[in-house]
Order: C-alpha cells, then sequence, then structure tokens
C-alpha cells in the first residue's frame, strides 16, 4: 500500500480553484495514483515483493500544473534535507502504483529526491484495468511521447522547487518506462545520467511515437545504462546490437553522451527482472542492477 499518513499535503490550489475544486482534485489524484498494485499485473508474489520503510522519509502524493493539468506524482526524500539529487522513476505499462512507489522510497533511502509522475492520467486509469490487452489499446497506446516528455519537465520543475538541486538529475525507467528514459536522456539539458531497464529500442513511428531509442542514439545527451535480460522474449538481443553499434557509431563521431553509455545483459534473466512483485523477479539480477544504477548516477556526477 502506498504510504499515506505522510501523504496528506494536498492544500495547493492552482489560481482560481476554490476549496470544493480541491476536495474533487484530492479524489482524482487518489483514483489516479491507485493503492496497491495494479490489477492487469496479477498474480502478485507478495511474498517477494520488498517492502521499504519510510522512516526518515517524507513521501507521498502531489500534483503539479501542466499547461492547465494537475498532474499526479508520487515521491519520496529524505526528511528534512535540502539540495538532494534528483531522479526520475518512470512507471511500467501499469502506472505509478506500489512498486513504483517502493521503489521511489528506495532511493530516497540512498538520499535522493525520488518523483514519479503519472504519465498516463490524461488518458485513464492503468489501476482500474484487468486486462493487459485493454490496457494497451485504451491507454498506453494513446500517449504521446511529447506529452510525456513535457510532463517529465514539469516534474524535474517542481523537484528543483521543493528540494532538488537541478544541477543533479537522473532518470531510470522500467519496461515502457525504459523506453522513456532513453527518449528524455536525448532530450533534456538537465538530465547527467540515465538507466533504462529492459525497455524497447525499435519500433514502426508513429503520429504519437515517431522515434524511438535507436533513432535517437547519435543526439543522447546524457550517458545511459541499459539493464537487460538476456531471456526477454520481447527484446531480442539483435535490437540490443543495434542500439550498441549506433552509439558506437555516435561516439565515433564525437557524441560523449554516446560512447560513454554501456549495456549490462544478465545472461538468464527474462523481461522485469527488476519487479519483485511478479514471478518474472530475479533477485539477484535485480539487486546488482540496483547497484549498478546507483554506481552510474554517482560516476556521471548526479550523487
Amino acid at each position: 500500500m502506498l504510504n499515506r499518513d505522510q501523504s496528506q499535503d494536498f492544500s495547493a490550489l492552482l489560481p482560481g480553484q476554490t476549496t470544493e475544486d480541491g476536495a474533487s482534485r484530492r479524489t482524482a489524484l487518489k483514483v489516479a495514483l491507485g493503492v496497491g498494485y495494479a490489477a492487469a499485473a496479477m498474480p502478485i508474489m507478495a511474498q517477494t515483493a520488498i517492502k521499504t520503510s519510510s522512516e526518515g522519509l517524507t513521501s507521498g502524493e502531489r500534483i503539479f500544473d501542466m499547461a492547465g493539468f494537475s498532474v499526479p506524482f508520487f515521491y519520496a526524500m529524505p526528511t528534512g534535507k535540502k539540495n538532494l539529487p534528483v531522479v526520475l522513476v518512470i512507471q511500467e505499462i501499469f502506472g505509478v502504483h506500489e512498486y513504483i512507489a517502493d521503489t521511489c522510497r528506495r532511493f530516497a533511502k540512498a538520499g535522493y529526491l525520488a518523483i514519479a509522475p503519472e504519465l498516463y492520467a490524461r488518458q485513464g486509469d492503468p489501476a482500474s484495468y484487468s486486462q493487459m490487452a485493454k490496457l494497451m489499446s485504451e491507454v498506453v497506446s494513446k500517449v504521446p511521447d511529447a506529452q510525456v516528455m513535457a510532463d517529465l519537465d514539469g516534474a524535474v520543475k517542481w523537484a528543483g522547487e521543493n528540494g532538488g538541486n537541478l544541477k543533479k538529475v537522473a532518470i531510470t525507467g522500467f519496461c515502457w518506462g525504459g523506453r522513456i528514459t532513453w527518449l528524455y536522456a536525448a532530450q533534456s539539458k538537465n538530465v547527467k545520467a540515465g538507466v533504462a531497464w529492459y525497455g524497447r529500442l525499435v519500433g514502426t513511428p508513429s503520429e504519437l511515437t515517431p522515434k524511438h531509442p535507436l533513432d535517437l542514439a547519435a543526439g543522447l545527451k546524457a550517458p545511459v545504462l541499459g539493464l537487460y535480460g538476456g531471456q526477454d522474449g520481447g527484446i531480442p538481443l539483435t535490437t540490443i546490437n543495434q542500439m550498441k553499434d549506433a552509439l558506437a557509431e555516435a561516439g565515433a563521431k564525437g557524441n560523449a553522451a554516446a560512447k560513454a553509455s554501456e549495456f549490462v545483459v544478465y545472461k538468464d534473466a527474462p523481461h522485469a527482472f527488476h519487479a519483485d512483485y511478479r514471478p518474472s523477479y530475479r533477485k539477484d539480477e535485480a539487486a546488482d542492477g540496483f547497484q549498478r544504477a546507483l554506481a552510474w548516477f554517482k560516476t556521471h556526477g548526479v550523487a
């Protein structure tokens, strides 16, 4: 369950908004972020799910305004600390549920202000879907990359106004969020490093998703560490090799971020090996990957 005893600060209203509007806003926020695990992610392996204590942390749900839309997010940070390094934690296709909130707490325990915006908020509530196919067709497929990039800029802005050091910003994401990690590392001037967990690297261009990581390798602005599974049925090793080649070519032409980017492929790991609440979880690979992520951020000036 999300830690709600520390998350009841919904007092800030948008210009012209009444207290009654604020009450509706509180209700909408709770619905958007949900409680527990996303229904479409079942079955849940509760016996392996990591539960990180919020002791010593300030955490919970807030919102930031993006062009008149209230974007909900979960955040966690060490209590009473300022000038913190920032890490954007990007959701799987299931949205910001318990697993993502706990990952934020893990980064907060490591000294970060971790923030996970609900990037589907305009399209629908992922927690309300029990069927993966419907979630994909009715919500995920309707989310424009441009919207996501703008919302991440909004999250970074909020972090800078609430204890974060915008000279030390990182991004990490899982599955759907892994792809977004590559995209944002190619766009944002704030991000110093990224860690992409099993994010798709190639795809067919569309109006909403015009470019994919492979297309953006030459323009990478921050080095990315890719953490992938050798037994991932949805992300062939051939596509990882394509991305490696594209990064090497860009690096040879002077792109320092591309040259510094790396991949770690866990030979026996499947897709979603970090998701400790799912049967795909692989404890050793997940733990190793998280430590590599912390080290990557430190090496590239975030921590």
